[in-house]
């Protein structure tokens, strides 16, 4: 049960090598790890995750099942987005492979992002031996970095109230509690449903990515493999996308 066991750090690095830190002296499956701030937050791909303190819940988690280790990704997104419509009702959309963001009429470009999963598996060259989810969630206004002005938002901003931080926290714990222990008791089938459910722009939108060589791809998305891969519909068939981003034109 996620939760169970709780580290607070009024500031912290980064949550997820905390929890690295952690797993590593072996503190059980279901630790927690907030901060109140982080001075060196990452996401995907290397970049930098904008953690002021006051403005965020910055929050990462150790998971021992290695087995879940490739759905980790996509019930962090199915867990947050439903934890934060659980905790303040606010519409919120996953975009593959995760992102959590608004929801418009604008079209899919006018999406703005309110939270962010990082996944980390340590492995021992063989196998995976643990799995450190991460999230990071924008609650307050904040005097966002100039290249994060115009793509990210705050659940306060969009509602134009005030949030309980420890609410959220404790509905998007719930939710990856319930995703986790579906996927290891019945498989990934029940979550790809859920996460689809939440992300309509993996159905019907037209998308870029980098493709091999650094060659920019263009298609339509056409829903999830099994196997969580994105799938996009091109001029020549149907692409997989497994990593890196998409860009909705």
């Amino acid at each position: 049960m996620f939760g169970t066991r709780f580290q607070y750090h009024d500031e912290a690095g980064s949550t997820n090598d905390l929890a690295m830190r952690a797993a590593e002296r072996g503190e059980p499956e279901g630790t927690v790890i907030v901060a109140g701030a982080q001075t060196a937050g990452r996401g995907r791909l290397g970049r930098t995750w904008f953690s002021p303190a006051g403005a965020g819940l910055y929050v990462s988690t150790i998971i021992r099942h290695v087995t879940l280790a490739p759905w980790i990704t996509l019930a962090g997104g199915v867990a947050v987005a439903e934890g934060i419509r659980a905790a303040t009702a606010l519409p919120v959309e996953i975009k593959w492979p995760n992102d959590v963001v608004t929801v418009g009429s604008a079209g899919f470009r006018a999406r703005r992002k309110l939270a962010g999963i990082l996944a980390e598996a340590v492995s021992d060259g063989q196998q995976v031996q643990h799995v450190v989810l991460g999230y990071g969630i924008n609650l307050l206004p904040a005097a966002f970095p100039p290249e994060l002005t115009d793509r990210a938002t705050s659940i306060e901003s969009e509602l134009g109230r005030t949030v309980d931080a420890g609410l959220v926290l404790a509905q998007t714990l719930v939710a990856l509690n319930r995703a986790l222990t579906e996927i290891e008791a019945g498989g990934p089938a029940a979550l790809l449903v859920r996460w689809l459910a939440l992300a309509p722009s993996a159905r019907g939108a037209r998308i870029e990515w980098d493709g091999p060589g650094g060659v920019t791809l263009t298609g339509v998305t056409a829903g999830l493999a099994p196997d969580g891969a994105l799938l996009a519909r091109t001029a020549t068939g149907i692409d997989r996308i497994l990593s890196g981003e998409i860009r909705w034109v």
